[in-house]
């Protein structure tokens, strides 16, 4: 019984081989492109919205508010990554409902380049909201025998982010692949469910620590 996507071999395009992982972010992608095209196509500023639109404005909404509540600034700088990182991994796990779908976030692989890519914007954000003069003082602060501490914060939390969310989902979904196979129908059920439940708070809690860290990397010192 496999459970990680990255061991499951799809098919091959020349000598490229497309592994599970690679196959379903391609789908999760394809499906929120698709999707975002059909409700921005027909936006309404009227009284009568569309369902869709409202589901996205509510999204949009709830992302900005976290992200100006966490980091005291204006959301809208950290919006356009901090939503697209909370959008594709809830759809990621989400979709795992679907028959044959292996949720690319069960992937260390898949969870690594998100929480590389916060890494890397930790001192984009950084430098962009205080200057890079002002960033880099933030290493040697309060001291600068803590810059190797901050180093290591850095790089510990990155490991962190990646390795919190692919244990939960590694273990989720082999809990739902053992109970398949020893458990006939009704329990199966419910663990979708429970899972369906752990795939959306893996996706909160990634989003909330991504604008925790972008929120200390932009706050002055002492602020």
């Amino acid at each position: 019984m496999e459970i990680n996507p990255d061991n499951m071999e799809l098919f091959a395009i020349g000598a490229l081989k497309i592994n599970a992982t690679i196959f379903y972010t391609w789908i999760v992608m394809a499906v929120l492109v698709s999707a975002s095209a059909v409700i921005t196509s027909k936006l309404s500023t009227g009284k009568k919205v569309p369902r869709w639109q409202s589901v996205l404005e509510t999204f949009v909404t709830f992302i900005s508010g976290q992200t100006k509540e966490v980091t005291g600034r204006n959301p809208w700088d950290f919006v356009p990554f901090l939503g697209t990182l909370a959008l594709f991994i809830l759809a990621c796990n989400v979709m795992e409902v679907v028959p044959l779908y292996h949720p690319p976030t069960s992937s260390f692989s898949t969870t690594a380049a998100l929480a590389v890519a916060v890494f890397f914007a930790v001192p984009f954000f950084g430098i962009t909201q205080k200057g890079l003069w002002n960033h880099l003082k933030s290493y040697f602060q309060p001291s600068p025998i803590m810059l190797p501490f901050h180093v290591i914060s850095e790089l510990s939390r990155t490991v962190s982010l990646a390795v919190r969310l692919f244990g939960n989902m590694m273990s989720e979904s082999l809990m739902i692949a053992v109970f398949l196979s020893v458990v006939p129908l009704f329990i199966p059920l419910v663990m979708q469910g429970f899972g369906l439940i752990i795939g959306i708070v893996q996706a909160y809690i990634f989003f909330t620590l991504a604008s925790v860290y972008i929120g200390s990397s932009v706050s002055v010192h002492g602020e």
